[in-house]
């Protein structure tokens, strides 16, 4: 298995595919400079919570403690990478009217035949 490289996820722009196909910038969640923080950060970060690499800095170590939500966000790439994963960690809407008005044992007709309906046009 190859190592991570801290140059190598520095310079890797991080994307979120399964939550933002189209990128940040064209989500309308973020603004462009935490979109460009987010792409320009995210893979470091994501290093650094999963345990790839560990933090070297003061700065980094901030981040760690942000993303674990240990602390409060201060810098911008804090605050941007808080509001993404606030944004992605949303309870998922079901539907916006609530439940389904109609439910299959509802279309269910107990006792009686199909053989025995007749439709007449």
């Amino acid at each position: 298995m190859a190592t991570v490289n801290r140059e190598q996820l520095i310079k890797k722009p991080f994307n979120d595919f399964k939550n933002y196909p189209y990128g940040f910038a064209r989500s309308g969640d973020f603004s462009i400079r935490e979109s460009e923080l987010l792409g320009k950060h995210g893979s470091l970060i994501t290093a650094l919570m999963s345990g790839e690499i560990e933090p070297e800095s003061a700065e980094e170590q901030s981040l760690l403690a942000v993303a674990r939500g240990e602390k409060a966000a201060e810098t911008p790439i804090e605050k941007a990478w808080s509001k993404y994963q606030a944004r992605i960690n949303r309870p998922k809407v079901g539907s916006m009217y609530g439940r389904s008005r109609y439910t299959d044992e509802a279309f269910e007709m107990s006792g009686v035949d199909d053989d025995d309906i007749v439709v007449e046009d």
